[in-house]
């Protein structure tokens, strides 16, 4: 087969299958689940395949014409660019996605919505794989925006919860608000290059044209901040992240596909696929390091301090993502895709085996790990597979997220010391410090929901909750494939630089030392602090480590350092008054002058309908009167003359 034509399958296919759903799943429910799962594994196959064929070679493109603007180059294409980052992202996106249709056969069996959820979880998939694919910034829109309209009905699947409804909504809302200067961002940018094919911007910015000097953007840093916003709202960065835990009231599987591979991983890819613009302002890297250094340290503190599950999960997956933001603040793409290709696999394992410990726990809704007891020995599988998951998050070695992470900290430390490398060392002291702080917390935050969830020290004398069938066989099969390259997805660091910029990827002994050694700081930590807890009280049930550790700062960090309020505060808050203002004047102002309008001519009318009596006398004595009052005023007109 063509390299062309199973790339363009690649979407194409779980595109089709979302459609088939939903015109026939009600119909036919029978077909719904091999409709949900064999064309996304299709699809994985296909785009394992193009990789394969690419090979990390030449990028592979191809285009044709959509629709015309009225200026050539800027008309609108289906255009693929198949380069190495592109079809390593897509093997991801589609691997994941298969993994999550598959599970979700098992965990949503008995869920009356089942259908429309398959279909909107390919949609899903088609979308981000459209984006990864893409070689225009239109056609990259669509599956951009695509993908907030499935997010706001996966998200909000349980509707008949106001939790779910809220979520769904925040959601929408806080990414729409990114998404404005997002698109006049791209229009800015197709304007000054004249194109909206982001590899001929990149070629532009990246190499001399044949009859001049390389192309320079007018306004770097004002087209940079805001195509920053629509990536802030997409991977939750700050200020626009507090979307991101909320939405963890949908099915685990969502969450697991929307942290994992789509969604919040489509604004990094994007950063990733134009750096060339972003590195064109150095007023935009700063900006892009000091949001992830707030980011990545605020979302890790909050992650220390929940209690639910896949909340601690989901603030985790903000910090991840601040890492990769903060790689591409130092101009190291490589390192921020690196890391995005093992958090993929780490994350995805992490979120399943979570909705394996839910689904065990029996009520499918107790997310809270005060309240889990003996699910050590009640759920083998996410025990196993979730402590795999763990230590590749902690970045702990041999595992994927070590090496991932170690590249991200030492493209920051390169960036710092070396002058020559072309970012502001600023940035690169910025990413260094504040990845060396998260992965002490980060290491410090997985160990604390292991011990929560796995080692209860009082799980004797409490009473268990209930306990339902546990996972199924296909439940359990999904973990364990995701654990094979969560272990060794990161040996690849020595050949992914062929299918990259040919950066280095190896470990470096003095940021791998400081690295591991926070994290290990951390996770004995929150050990010492979990022991010592339960030693202090014998009766205790669910012992805590994070006010301990957190101290003072733990009832803030636990309500996400009150993110939710301050967005009431400067937005919820004065946009409820100007509307109340605009209700005011529409009814006080407005209504007045068109009911005023309206009642003037009916009261002209009222009085010329009772002037018409019909009486003959009654018109002459008015007509007789009104004549002398016409001669007074002449007469009084003349004598004043």
């Amino acid at each position: 087969m063509n390299t062309t034509t199973a790339a363009v399958l690649v979407p194409l296919l779980p595109f089709v299958a979302a459609a088939v759903i939903l015109l026939t799943g009600r119909r036919a429910p029978g077909f719904v689940r091999p409709l949900a799962v064999l064309p996304t594994l299709t699809s994985a196959g296909l785009a394992i395949y193009v990789a394969v064929r690419q090979g990390g070679d030449e990028p592979i493109t191809a285009a044709t014409r959509l629709a015309a603007t009225g200026n050539d180059r800027l008309d609108i294409q289906l255009a693929l660019n198949l380069d190495g980052f592109a079809v390593l992202v897509a093997v991801l996106v589609a691997v994941v996605a298969g993994c999550v249709q598959l599970y979700s056969t098992g965990y949503l069996s008995g869920d009356p919505r089942y259908p429309s959820y398959a279909a909107l979880v390919s949609l899903f998939t088609a979308a981000m794989l459209l984006v990864v694919y893409a070689d225009d910034l239109i056609v990259l829109l669509v599956g951009w925006e695509v993908m907030g309209v499935c997010s706001y009905f996966l998200v909000g699947h349980y509707w008949e919860t106001s939790a779910a409804r809220a979520a769904s909504l925040k959601a929408f809302l806080v990414t729409k608000l990114g998404d404005v200067p997002f698109l006049i961002g791209i229009l800015a940018l197709a304007n000054e290059a004249d194109t909206f094919r982001i590899s001929v911007i990149v070629g532009k910015l990246t190499s001399p044209l044949a009859e001049g000097p390389a192309f320079e953007l007018s306004h770097p840093t004002l087209i940079a901040l805001l195509l920053l916003a629509g990536v802030a709202g997409k991977s939750g960065q700050a200020p626009l992240h507090a979307w991101l835990p909320d939405a963890m009231a949908g099915p685990t599987p969502v969450s697991a596909l929307i942290h994992a591979a789509t969604m919040v991983a489509a604004g990094v890819y994007f950063v990733a696929r134009l750096l060339p613009v972003f590195a064109s302002s150095t007023a935009a890297l700063l900006v892009l390091a000091l949001v992830a250094a707030v980011t990545m340290l605020g979302s890790a503190l909050a992650a220390l301090a929940q209690d639910d599950i896949k909340r601690v999960l989901a603030y985790s997956t903000i910090g991840q993502l601040a890492y990769m933001t903060g790689a591409l603040a130092v101009a190291d793409r490589d390192a921020a895709v690196f890391h995005l290709l093992t958090h993929g696999a780490f994350k995805a394992l992490l979120f399943l085996a979570a909705g394996v410990l839910i689904h065990t726990a029996g009520t499918g809704s107790l997310t809270a790990m005060s309240r889990m007891r003996g699910l050590k020995r009640r759920a083998p599988d996410a025990y196993w597979t979730m402590t795999i998951g763990l230590l590749a998050l902690a970045a702990i070695p041999p595992f994927a997220g070590f090496f991932s992470k170690e590249a991200v900290i030492a493209g920051a430390e390169h960036a710092a010391l070396d002058a020559e490398h072309g970012v502001p060392a600023a940035a690169g002291w910025i990413v260094l410090v504040a990845g060396l702080l998260t992965a002490l917390l980060t290491a410090a935050y997985a160990a604390r929901l292991w011990l929560l969830a796995f080692h209860d020290p009082v799980d004797s004398r409490t009473e268990p909750v209930p306990v339902s069938e546990g996972a199924s066989p296909v439940m359990a099969g999904v973990l364990w494939l995701l654990a094979l390259p969560t272990v060794a997805l990161g040996a690849a660091y020595p050949v992914l630089p062929d299918w990259f910029d040919g950066g280095d990827l190896a470990p470096t002994l003095l940021t791998a030392l400081l690295a591991t050694g926070a994290a290990l700081v951390g996770g004995l930590a929150a050990y010492a602090a979990w022991r010592s807890a339960y030693e202090g009280d014998a009766e205790a049930t669910g012992v805590d480590p994070a006010p301990a550790l957190l101290r003072g700062l733990h009832p803030h960090a636990a309500a996400g350092f009150h993110a939710d309020a301050a967005y009431a505060a400067a937005v919820v808050r004065p946009t409820e008054a100007a509307a109340r203002l605009v209700r005011f004047l529409d009814g006080a102002v407005v209504d007045t002058y068109v009911r005023a309008a309206a009642a003037a001519p009916g009261l002209l009318g009222t009085a010329a309908r009772r002037a018409q009596t019909g009486n003959v006398q009654t018109y002459l004595s008015a007509i007789v009167a009104g004549t002398l009052v016409l001669a007074v005023v002449a007469v009084l007109v003349v004598a004043g003359e």
